[in-house]
């Protein structure tokens, strides 16, 4: 399949190589910009279209002026792949860490529709045709180029203007942290150095410092810092920035804190974590990084101390956490785990032991910093409980200065997809009193589907739901509608088939409820009828009408006259088409009519007493009992 698949890639890219030497211009050569493009997408592209693109690429290289990131974005005339035009992002800069990931989640945080991506790294020396960069040869770092060429569906002047900007204010972030990282490191170095110096020897120190060590071997990606003053005690206490920042915060106005919905320089969690006993703290910021990878940026804030051994500051970092040990293994981590793992008192080695290790190693890292040890345990043993009968199970923790819940929901796999996680992330954003900030889908072994939800919150008292509320509502909703129903009927006289469209208008228990009018319109006595007001209706001069019919559908010239003449207009109306299964398998059909109605001259309509007259003289008028009029 390999040699398949590169054998067609090299058929296009010699099919650009022959239409590049027929177009006269200089280009790129096709081989460099397309040797390691997608199959998939190259194969949408002719070689006269490889070689505009490949035209384009080396006026690209050229115009740029060697320092500063050159970021266009050009609709070509003639690159067409299956006829659609394409706007092309072309991006131009000495080649560093993140440029290609950040590029790409800019662009894909706005645009699915992407045809074609390449990213060749160059070595573009003075006077010499560019040429690929190898790992293997020597040649001047100030020669290495990274050119990004991203093909998107066309876009409008105002759009690829837009695009244009946000990618250069990407560009601008990769090289602050890139260029600030071995300051950053030098920093950090010395604020290690004055907290083991000058720090008092209390519980926490040395891991706390075996935790800093363990940062900068490579475990986390140094985004930004900036050093902080602190004075004062209680409600007299300050906190004021000091000294240039680094990295992304060498901006002054770029701030990683929100209180509600501003930004600001401190917290009540800063201001109690230096006034605490700990020496650092790990938290999340309230900014995605936009260099690396889409994410809450981490947050350390490190405490900095005197000749004395006084608090008098704080050195905040963001970045990134590289997850690349055992939970087990990793400062201030493994001290949680040893305590989790000593609550229970397994053997290692046992059945037992050995889950409980795979579930503090399994549990999102982001959290297992953040929860405190009693409430781990207790979650720990929920989701061991899983192993042998999988069910609904919901573990919320409520961040204690209200800026968000973190919410672990595990579902039977067999009930989710991705409309479920959809639901339940819009009940707990509403049950919250927030947004979903982030969702993080795991299908880990055994049964069970699990989702971790962080619902943001902008301000005021987060809502404590206890959690047998949240995992009924959950499985309400995970539960199948058809699973629900059937529970409710026992399938008693065979099944009822529906579609998607009724299973979202009506609950199983408002089906159970139509039952009887469903099984008993027949072809002997095709029609049945109930007026009623949705939970959701409080104008009481509107109420909804149910016509249940055998066979076929009930035209709208039958309907509309017969309900003007009971005084009644007509809003809107829904039709549904239901199949009712006998246990000896033999179907019938019968079609729903849902119709919203208002009474023609704004009348209350007292449904519970009028009701019973409404639905006899509609079924008089129907069968002709009576004159409709």
């Amino acid at each position: 399949m390999g040699a398949r698949t590169n054998m067609k890639r090299e058929k296009h890219i010699e099919a650009a190589k022959a239409a590049a030497a027929a177009l006269g211009a200089r280009t790129l050569n096709p081989d460099i910009l397309f040797g390691r493009a997608s199959k998939d997408d190259i194969e949408l592209y002719s070689g006269e279209m490889l070689a505009a693109a490949a035209a384009h690429a080396m006026a690209e290289i050229e115009a740029w002026d060697g320092s500063t990131p050159r970021v266009t974005v050009t609709t070509l005339a003639d690159v067409k792949p299956q006829g659609q035009p394409v706007s092309v992002l072309s991006v131009t800069d000495r080649n560093q860490p993140f440029l290609y990931d950040s590029v790409m989640g800019e662009v894909t945080s706005t645009h699915r529709d992407i045809h074609l991506a390449v990213h060749p790294i160059l070595v573009v020396a003075p006077g010499e045709t560019p040429k690929l960069f190898s790992p293997d040869e020597d040649s001047d770092p100030a020669h290495r180029v990274s050119h990004i060429e991203i093909h998107l569906s066309e876009l409008a002047p105002a759009e690829a203007a837009s695009l244009a900007e946000r990618i250069g204010n990407v560009l601008n972030q990769v090289h602050l942290a890139v260029d600030g990282w071995p300051a950053m490191l030098e920093k950090l170095d010395s604020t290690l150095a004055d907290m083991a110096r000058y720090a008092k020897d209390k519980p926490g120190k040395d891991e706390a410092l075996a935790f800093l060590d363990w940062l900068r071997a490579n475990n986390f990606t140094f985004l930004g810092m900036r050093e902080y003053s602190y004075s004062g005690k209680g409600e007299a206490a300050t906190v004021e920035r000091g000294g240039e920042g680094l990295g992304i915060l060498s901006d002054p106005d770029v701030r990683v804190l929100r209180l509600g919905k501003d930004a600001v320089t401190t917290t009540p969690e800063i201001l109690e974590f230096l006034e605490g006993p700990d020496f650092l703290i790990v938290t999340k910021a309230n900014v995605k990084s936009v260099v690396h990878r889409r994410a809450y940026m981490d947050y350390i804030g490190l405490k900095r101390f005197d000749e004395k051994g006084k608090v008098i500051g704080e050195l905040r970092i963001v970045g990134l956490f590289a997850y690349t040990h055992a939970a087990g293994q990793i400062p201030l981590l493994r001290s949680k785990v040893e305590a989790v793992i000593e609550h229970f008192g397994y053997d290692p080695k046992s059945h037992s032991g050995k889950m409980l290790i795979n579930t503090l190693e399994s549990y999102p890292r982001d959290d297992l910093f953040q929860i405190d040890t009693g409430l781990l345990a207790t979650f720990c043993e929920q989701i061991n409980e899983l192993s042998d009968r999988p069910r609904i199970r919901v573990l919320p923790r409520i961040d204690r200065f209200d800026r968000f819940v973190s919410v672990i929901v595990y579902v039977p796999r067999e009930q989710y997809d991705s409309d479920v996680r959809e639901k339940i992330g819009n009940y707990l954003k509403s049950a919250y009193d927030g947004r979903v900030s982030a969702y993080y889908p795991a299908f880990p072994e055994g049964g069970l589907a699990r989702v971790h939800f962080i619902i943001g919150r902008s301000g005021g008292k987060t809502p404590r739901i206890p959690q047998p509320k949240l995992e009924q509502a959950v499985r309400e909703i995970a539960t199948r509608w058809t699973d629900r129903f059937e529970a409710l009927t026992n399938a008693e006289g065979g099944r009822l088939d529906t579609h998607r469209g009724y299973q979202e208008d009506f609950t199983p228990a408002e089906a159970h409820a139509d039952l009887a009018l469903i099984t008993t319109a027949t072809a002997e006595s095709p029609i049945r009828i109930a007026f009623y007001r949705k939970a959701w209706n409080t104008d009481l001069t509107s109420v909804e009408l149910k016509i249940f019919h055998a066979g076929e559908p009930v035209s709208l010239s039958q309907r509309v006259p017969l309900l003007e003449n009971l005084g009644f207009s007509v809003v809107s109306e829904q039709t549904h088409d239901l199949t009712l299964v006998g246990l000896d398998g033999e179907q019938r059909r019968v079609i729903l009519h849902d119709m919203e109605l208002r009474q023609r001259d704004g009348q209350e309509v007292n449904l519970a007493r009028l009701s019973p007259m409404l639905e006899e003289a509609f079924l008089a008028a129907w069968h002709g009992e009576v004159d409709d009029d």
